[in-house]
């Protein structure tokens, strides 16, 4: 039986069995140097030349060596792993915060684990927090929008450095784009086009988010001495925008809407629609978040932009940082006002 490395796959194979991944002895025979040699390279070590170095790299692409995490472990007591704990990853915000984070450690040379909350009670939290730390995790991230799983987070003994992305945080680990102020961006656009009869479809009350965007429309409101009325209660899906807005068309008398998120829009939008009504002209519609679908809604919407990309690079530099035993807070992102065809000045009456 016969055996050789199979260069263009990265796998060495053996007459008549399965390929199996390329090891660090098969890096180091490729390029004519020590195994030794090899797992310098891959601990950035500074003895080795550059033309090693670059003979070892480019076999290692060769092969398509990927070194061995947990071994790598044992020898440098770096994991060069990120831990993501969230509490729900379906909707458009915490879905785009974990692209965001784990395209900034990727770019960090980190890797990510992620799990998600089977529950919010703390049973569930500890489970999955020791999931996480079995896995060597040297930082953590915790995206948990619901404000029992942030008071959870914040009892416990974590162990590692960690940041949340909690809008209500204390700040000692927060890092946030600043949902009061995008909130305040949204209701002051109605307020300068003219409204006055201005209604809040808000999310669940249990999410940091939610509370943080009612409470900074009901401040920008209370800046301009306009009274503000109980909020219609959502829970973040288009079903609930489509069942506000027609509560809200059937009671009459608002000529603008601020919704708490972009999907709640979209249902308001086609509420109106199916009423015979116009947006802009018989009611104007602010969203929040700015999902790439929200310039293709009907019409276009305008809304609230939180910069996810920007949020995952300071998250991973914020923890990062931490590790080694830099900064400790951060300030919160500033959103942006992004404005398309939904609002207009209320019709003349």
């Amino acid at each position: 039986m016969t055996c050789h490395i199979a260069r263009h796959t990265g796998a060495v194979t053996a007459e008549g069995t399965a390929q199996r991944p390329a090891s660090i002895r098969d890096v180091a025979r490729l390029a004519g140097v020590s195994h030794q040699t090899v797992s310098r390279v891959l601990n950035q070590h500074p003895s080795i030349r550059p033309e090693t170095r670059a003979r070892v790299t480019d076999a290692m692409e060769t092969l398509k060596y990927r070194p061995n995490r947990a071994a790598r472990v044992l020898v440098t007591s770096r994991s060069h792993t990120l831990g993501i704990l969230t509490s729900n990853r379906m909707h458009y915000g915490p879905s785009s915060s974990i692209v965001a984070i784990e395209a900034a450690a990727r770019a960090a040379g980190y890797s990510v684990v992620t799990t998600n909350l089977s529950s919010t009670d703390p049973e569930a939290i500890d489970a999955a927090l020791e999931h996480l730390l079995d896995q060597a995790v040297e930082g953590l991230v915790v995206i948990a929008p619901q404000t029992r799983v942030a008071a959870a987070i914040s009892s416990l003994a974590i162990g590692v450095p960690y940041v949340t992305l909690q809008s209500e945080d204390d700040g000692s680990h927060a890092l946030s784009v600043d949902q009061i102020a995008g909130a305040r961006l949204a209701t002051r656009h109605l307020l300068e086009l003219g409204h006055r009869r201005i209604a809040h479809l808000a999310g669940p009350q249990d999410w940091s988010e939610a509370e943080a965007r009612l409470r900074g429309f009901a401040a920008e409101l209370a800046a301009w001495d306009v009274p503000a009325g109980e909020p219609l209660l959502g829970d973040w899906t288009a079903d609930a925008g489509y069942r506000a807005g027609r509560e809200l068309l059937d009671r009459g008398g608002v000529t603008a809407v601020f919704s708490a998120n972009d999907q709640m829009a979209l249902g308001v939008l086609s509420a109106v629609r199916e009423a015979g009504r116009d947006c802009p002209s018989d009611l104007s519609v602010v969203g929040f978040d700015d999902m790439p679908e929200a310039r293709h809604f009907a019409p276009p919407l305008t809304t609230v932009r939180q910069d996810f990309e920007e949020l995952g690079r300071r998250c991973v530099a914020l923890l990062l940082g931490r590790l080694d035993g830099g900064a400790r807070s951060a300030a919160p992102i500033a959103p942006e006002l992004v404005l398309r065809s939904s609002t207009a000045p209320p019709r003349a009456r």
